[in-house]
């Protein structure tokens, strides 16, 4: 056996960043940020969703720190078809990305003692739950955690506009900013089943990005993590591996 990988080494918590000698002997719990490349209107970037999860992801493995927890890669692209229609929107839809999400668990679970899905992305909910629970069913120790805030907005709207503003607000195109259709999700939805987002708004906003603020985008980020935090602290997967 190659005496190097032997050796003490600083313990990583980033993923990417790392070496595969400083893994060695290790078994590190993997933070898995999951987002999405698609439209969130004229004034936020594509990656909106995978900025969220992995700035939430990070965050929330440095208050974890009762334990060998690291951050991955995001996972970039997921199920965005209700986009499409947009320029920039790159959806591989809810069947491949069960199956990146499942190979991705068993492959990892063969050095990882845990792993956890953060996910900044709705449509990528079917996907998940089906993925992870089967993981769990395989025997490897899987969970998912969303990014969620109460009272959130449905789509590049508030919430995420005042996310943005907090963590990236140079990438905020704030003379951009204009209400988009601010009516109940459960309304749209039937022409949204049929039309996508591209049906009941033109400009691909669902809420208002105009009331958007830094301040307002700190405090639900902060929802974020604590919520994120709760939910790994406790671990109690539901049916479909989802920590409540």
């Amino acid at each position: 056996m190659n005496s190097a990988y032997h050796r003490d080494v600083a313990y990583p918590t980033g993923l990417g960043n790392s070496t595969s000698r400083q893994l060695c002997g290790m078994a590190p719990m993997l933070v898995i940020p999951v987002g999405s490349t698609e439209q969130h209107g004229p004034h936020l970037p594509l990656d909106t969703d995978t900025r969220i999860a992995v700035a939430v992801a990070s965050a929330t493995v440095e208050v974890l720190s009762d334990g060998d927890w690291m951050v991955a890669p995001a996972i970039s692209y997921g199920a965005s078809g209700e986009h499409e229609g947009f320029p920039g929107t790159v959806s591989i839809g809810s069947t491949a990305l069960e199956l990146l999400l499942v190979e991705y668990g068993r492959s990892a679970s063969g050095w990882a003692s845990k792993l956890v899905f953060v996910n900044g992305h709705g449509g990528n909910v079917s996907a998940l739950a089906a993925a992870v629970a089967l993981l769990r069913y395989e025997g490897r120790d899987a969970g998912w955690v969303p990014c969620t805030a109460a009272n959130a907005d449905a789509h590049a709207g508030h919430t995420e506009t005042s996310v943005l503003l907090h963590i990236s607000p140079g990438d905020v195109w704030s003379d951009e900013l204009a209400p988009g259709n601010t009516a109940p999700l459960a309304e749209l939805m039937p022409r949204m089943r049929s039309g996508g987002v591209a049906a009941v708004s033109e400009r691909g906003v669902l809420g208002d990005p105009t009331t958007a603020t830094a301040v307002e985008g700190e405090r639900i980020f902060a929802e974020m993590v604590e919520g994120c935090v709760g939910r790994i602290g406790r671990w109690q997967p539901d049916r479909n591996g989802m920590l409540t």
